[in-house]
């Protein structure tokens, strides 16, 4: 846990802790989900493990892993994303694992879970499916949930241990919501405390192209689950959009599905260039450079620390770290660098 000083003092209102999950081995909370069911492959006598990835923070935990543990890996990524997040597949095959391009649909990380599943079914024998987020068939939600609540569990304990006090909220972005409902959890007991989900509303929720699944999603069924989806009128998955890799899924987990409506937890959209400014404002204050995904919080945060007063505090879950992205921002603000 990290208080952020600087941007607490400069926005007003509420003091603003950082669950620095950038900091993990990897850089991104997707280590452990992977670690768990790594292992568990392991146990079940699987050799080979593979799957899908959209910014590749999930990919690289998973090729990791799969070196440490001696398995097999492959890693499937829409051509979109390979193109925006050329540095984490270089270093997902610096690790060993073999990278498959998707062609088919949007190109994005839909279409990498289509991939993977097909994948999977077909070989499922020796191979274990690394699902990266609270979605899919049971038991992948809960299976992800349980791992992921390690954030919670680790943010409720340290924010009494420093405070003496419960957070008034915690906030974290959501594509299928794997940080989020890690982050959510341990407080989803807690009733004062708000949960606030930060999804991406790409170029504006007005427009086609966002990802905003629960500004603008229906009941549906895919991917092995009934939760919320961008869909149009014939229950057809809709094409989607954000600058964020990772939030660039058409639907949300069902565990969301449910905390919404029953009312415990909240989910906002936040546009690319809020969350672009955002990614700028925390780099400029606090000399963190976080996921652009992450930023879709940080944004949401930077509304809101006003509202509350100066002895409560606020905890948001930085997901990732921003190394990944600075290229492809460089080229959202029209300036054109190489790695």
């Amino acid at each position: 846990m990290y208080y952020a000083e600087k941007m607490s003092k400069d926005l007003g209102g509420a003091k603003i802790y950082l669950k620095r999950e950038d900091l993990n081995h990897t850089g991104s909370h997707k280590i452990n989900n992977v670690l768990g069911q790594a292992l568990l492959a392991k146990k079940l006598g699987k050799t080979r493990i593979i799957a899908e990835t959209g910014a590749g923070q999930h990919g690289v935990a998973t090729a990791t892993a799969a070196a440490l543990l001696g398995l097999k890996c492959e890693i499937f990524m829409g051509k979109e994303d390979t193109d925006r997040q050329a540095l984490n597949v270089y270093r997902m095959k610096l690790l060993g694992a073999k990278v498959h391009s998707v062609t088919s649909g949007t190109m994005t990380l839909k279409d990498a879970v289509n991939e993977t599943m097909r994948e999977w079914v077909s070989r499922i024998s020796d191979t274990h499916y690394v699902l990266g987020s609270v979605m899919g068939p049971h038991p992948f939600p809960t299976i992800v949930r349980d791992f992921q609540s390690v954030i919670s569990k680790e943010a409720r304990e340290q924010i009494l241990k420093v405070e003496g006090k419960l957070p008034s909220a915690v906030i974290a972005c959501v594509g299928g919501g794997s940080n989020a409902i890690g982050a959510f959890y341990n407080f989803i007991e807690d009733k004062d405390v708000q949960l606030i989900g930060c999804e991406a509303a790409g170029k504006g929720v007005d427009t086609a192209l966002n990802a905003a699944t629960m500004a603008n999603g229906t009941v549906g069924i895919f991917h092995g689950m009934k939760s919320y989806f961008c869909q149009d009128e014939f229950g057809q998955i809709a094409p989607v959009y954000s600058i964020s890799a990772g939030l660039d899924y058409p639907g949300i987990g069902p565990e969301h599905a449910y905390l919404n409506d029953i009312k415990r937890a909240k989910y906002v959209p936040i546009t690319d260039d809020e969350a672009v400014e955002a990614f700028e404002y925390l780099a400029r204050t606090e000399g963190i450079i976080c996921a652009i995904e992450s930023a879709h919080a940080v944004a949401y945060a930077m509304k809101i620390a006003k509202n509350f007063s100066s002895d409560e505090n606020i905890i948001i879950n930085l997901s990732g770290r921003g190394d990944k992205d600075v290229a492809a921002i460089a080229r959202y603000k029209g300036e054109e660098i190489y790695e």
